[in-house]
């Protein structure tokens, strides 16, 4: 159904053109490498000292925001993507999409191995500027524990997302269009629908995880389960454009 909307979109309406964007945004974050990636993020949270209703209350909504960040990025690259192709006439070789691709298998293969074994690979430190009162400034550094969070993770996780998978063919469905005007129009929207998707998917993975704050052992269930399917998704992805796509064949 789907691929035949897709087919007769020169014939729509603007309105119905930004409508099906919308729709197949909506859609496009259920894909299993997406919410894999971002459930490896939502799983982090702790907070023990708080009221269940608390937990799943706050676990809902920072997951929500994990996940809005996350398709931020995703759409900031798709229009990044479209702009270069359609507006700057940029040829961007298949190449450099397949590859984008292998690179997604490959980070949700370190997202897996940080996410069973509970730790995080590398030890990251930020320099953070503090005013004092009497106007003095000074910069410290900080690591990232559980209790100072920043979205810039993934941001970047939904900008390598971007430019990988059906969401570049969307970029590419769009040159279909009439004008640069509708192409990015629908690139946006398409953009607006996969942040919206993942916000709620995001919002809906945090409960479960906010449960698991309570009982240890469903915590570590959770935590292997989902490293696993990550760990698995990011080998079928590798295998599959190593062995289909032929990235390194010469």
């Amino acid at each position: 159904m789907l691929e035949f909307f897709l087919t007769q979109i020169q014939s729509f309406t603007p309105a119905l053109v930004l409508t099906l964007g919308l729709a197949i945004g909506l859609q496009h974050a259920f894909e299993p490498d997406h919410i894999a990636a971002v459930t490896t993020q939502v799983i982090r949270q702790k907070n023990k000292s708080q009221s269940l209703k608390e937990l799943i209350k706050k676990s809902a909504l920072k997951s929500s925001i994990i996940g809005a960040i996350w398709g931020a990025g995703h759409t900031t690259t798709l229009v990044l993507v479209g702009l270069l192709v359609y507006l700057f006439s940029v040829n961007i070789p298949d190449v450099f999409f397949i590859s984008s691709e292998f690179i997604v298998g490959v980070m949700l293969i370190f997202l897996a191995i940080t996410t069973l074994s509970n730790k995080k690979l590398f030890k990251i430190k930020h320099m953070h500027s503090h005013a004092h009162k009497d106007g003095t400034i000074h910069i410290h550094p900080h690591d990232h524990g559980s209790d100072h969070k920043h979205g810039h993770k993934s941001y970047l996780i939904g900008c390598i997302h971007g430019l990988a998978g059906s969401g570049v063919l969307l970029v590419v469905i769009a040159g279909t269009l009439s004008s640069i005007q509708d192409i990015l129009s629908f690139i946006l929207i398409f953009g607006v629908g996969s942040v919206i998707g993942m916000t709620v998917i995001s919002s809906l993975i945090g409960i479960p995880f906010a449960l698991s704050n309570k009982a240890l052992s469903l915590e570590k269930t959770l935590r292997y389960v989902v490293g696993s399917v990550s760990f698995l998704i990011g080998i079928s992805i590798i295998y599959e454009i190593v062995n289909v796509g032929k990235l390194f064949s010469f």
